[in-house]
């Protein structure tokens, strides 16, 4: 495990409820996931992620389950966290099996797993399919010592569904919700992660991902309530500059 041990969703990054005051350019790296999940990314391409994970100090690198344990060893050291993602991206796989590739993830060396919910259950209204999908991963993760993100994929549900879905979250044990695959239609809105925030109170995390390539746009999010996000123009918004990266 890296030297930043699991924690508590809120205390996980510098704000539970969002900023008070916006981090800028200098503090804002450790809010970061840097992240690289497209399926036909290299190993090169993976290392140098790590790279410059540790160089900037983001929060974590976030990548696909294949790359778990060279993305542990390369980031040795470095305080960087190492995450994956589960059920990716469409959440249409059954629940075991989402906690089996939550588990092996986890034994590979993952701190931190992004599951994407069942978005069928959500999108009509089943609430407890929804607890029953994330509390199974949810336990697949915590008996290794890592935490939970549960992605709702907020561009595929309406109003009530985002907030079904956090709900069932919350009962359901995870440790952050979070907004967008980013494979799936839109990214992470202010409205969406002030509503996320409201529902789920002060005590989880709330991740912004999908969308987010500048400075002013992490700024907003966080300003709104997340205590994450997620990127791959994660070295753009610290520099201050504009993302190109399409998640």
């Amino acid at each position: 495990m890296s030297n930043e041990a699991p924690v508590t969703a809120g205390s996980a990054t510098p704000a539970a409820g969002g900023a008070a005051t916006a981090p800028g350019a200098g503090t804002i790296a450790s809010y970061i996931d840097h992240t690289l999940l497209k399926p036909e990314a290299s190993e090169a391409e993976v290392l140098k992620v790590c790279a410059e994970a540790a160089e900037y100090r983001f929060k974590s690198v976030c990548v696909n389950p294949v790359w778990v344990k060279s993305v542990k060893k390369a980031l040795k050291g470095s305080g960087v966290l190492t995450c994956s993602v589960v059920g990716f991206p469409l959440g249409a796989t059954p629940s075991d099996v989402k906690a089996f590739e939550a588990r092996g993830a986890v034994l590979d060396g993952a701190e931190e797993v992004d599951m994407v919910i069942n978005i069928a259950a959500a999108r009509a209204n089943d609430k407890g399919a929804l607890v029953d999908d994330i509390a199974a991963v949810a336990e697949a993760v915590h008996e290794g010592g890592a935490i939970l993100k549960v992605i709702i994929e907020t561009a595929l549900l309406d109003d009530a569904q985002k907030v079904l879905a956090c709900e069932a979250a919350v009962e359901a044990g995870a440790d952050f919700v979070k907004t967008s695959t980013g494979f799936n239609g839109g990214g992470a809105t202010v409205d969406d992660v002030a509503l996320m925030r409201r529902t789920v109170g002060p005590d989880l995390g709330v991740k912004a991902s999908g969308g987010v390539r500048s400075l002013a746009d992490a700024q907003a999010m966080i300003a709104a309530g997340a205590t994450r996000i997620g990127a791959s123009s994660g070295i753009a918004i610290v520099k201050g500059e504009q993302g190109s990266s399409a998640y």
